[in-house]
C-alpha cells in the first residue's frame, strides 16, 4: 500500500505539471489569437522590430493544439490517479502509447527508409521553391517569413539565391536583384545583384538547418531519449496503478 500511495503521488505531480504547462500554453495561444490586432500593433511600433511578426497569429494555432493535448493528458493522469479511475488510466495509457508509437514510427522512417525520407525531402523542396517563385515579393506574409528566416540564420533561399529567379520580387526589380541577405556585404551594398549574389554564394536555409541539427545532435538525442523515458515511465506507472486498483475492487 505504501508503494501504491507513492505511485499515486508521483503520477499526480508528474501529470499536474503537464496539466499546468498545457493550460499555460493553451492560454497563451488563445490570448495571441484573440488579442492579435493590438499585440501586433504594439510590437510593430517598436524600434528594430523583426519582420516576421505577422506569423505570430499562425503560431497561436500550434500553441492551442499542443496546449490542448497536454491539458487532456495531464487531466486524465491526475484524475485517474486521485480518483482511482481505471477508465481514465487506460485512456491516459492509450494516448501516451499512440504518441510514443508515432515517435518510434517517425524514427524508423528516418533511420531505415532513408530513400523514402529523401523522396519526402525532395517533394518538400519542390513545394517550397514553387512557393518562393509564386509568392515572394507578392504575398506579404510569405515575404516577411522568408526575410525573418534568412536574417536570423544568415542564409539565402531554400538552397541558394537562384531560388528567387522568376519570383515577383525578382521581376519587379529588373530581373537582376535578389534579397539583401543573399549577399555577404549587405551593409555597404545598396542592392544585391546577380554578380554579387553569385560571388557571395550564401548557404541555403535548408543547409543551415541541417548544420544546426548536426551541431546539436547530441543534445537533441539526449532530449529525445529523456522524453521517451518519461513516456515509458508514465505508461508503466499508469498500468501498475490500473492493476492495483483492479485488485482492490
Amino acid at each position: 500500500m505504501c508503494c501504491f500511495g507513492f505511485l499515486k503521488i508521483m503520477m499526480f505531480i508528474f501529470n499536474g505539471g503537464i496539466f499546468l504547462a498545457g493550460a499555460a500554453i493553451l492560454g497563451v495561444g488563445i490570448w495571441v489569437k484573440v488579442d492579435s490586432g493590438s499585440l501586433l500593433g504594439l510590437l510593430e511600433n517598436l524600434d528594430n522590430a523583426p519582420s516576421g511578426l505577422s506569423q505570430l497569429v499562425n503560431i497561436s494555432y500550434l500553441l492551442m493544439a499542443v496546449g490542448g493535448v497536454l491539458l487532456v493528458i495531464g487531466f486524465l493522469g491526475c484524475c485517474g490517479a486521485v480518483k482511482e479511475s481505471r477508465c481514465m488510466l487506460m485512456t491516459f495509457f492509450s494516448i501516451m502509447l499512440i504518441i510514443f508509437l508515432i515517435e518510434v514510427a517517425g524514427a524508423v522512417v528516418l533511420l531505415v527508409f532513408q530513400g523514402l525520407a529523401d523522396q519526402l525531402l525532395q517533394s518538400l523542396e519542390d513545394e517550397v521553391r514553387k512557393s518562393i517563385v509564386k509568392n515572394y515579393g507578392y504575398s506579404e506574409s510569405v515575404t516577411s517569413l522568408w526575410n525573418a528566416t534568412m536574417d536570423k540564420f544568415q542564409c539565402c533561399g531554400y538552397r541558394n539565391y537562384t531560388d528567387f529567379d522568376g519570383s515577383p520580387f525578382f521581376t519587379e526589380h529588373g530581373r537582376n536583384v535578389y534579397p539583401p541577405m543573399c549577399c555577404n556585404a549587405t551593409i555597404t551594398m545598396s542592392t544585391c545583384n546577380t554578380n554579387e549574389a553569385h560571388s557571395s554564394m550564401v548557404d541555403g536555409c535548408f543547409d543551415k538547418l541541417l548544420q544546426l541539427i548536426e551541431d546539436n545532435a547530441v543534445i537533441i538525442a539526449a532530449v529525445a531519449l529523456g522524453i521517451a523515458a518519461l513516456e515509458i515511465a508514465a505508461m508503466v506507472v499508469s498500468m501498475v496503478l490500473y492493476s492495483q486498483i483492479g485488485r482492490k475492487n
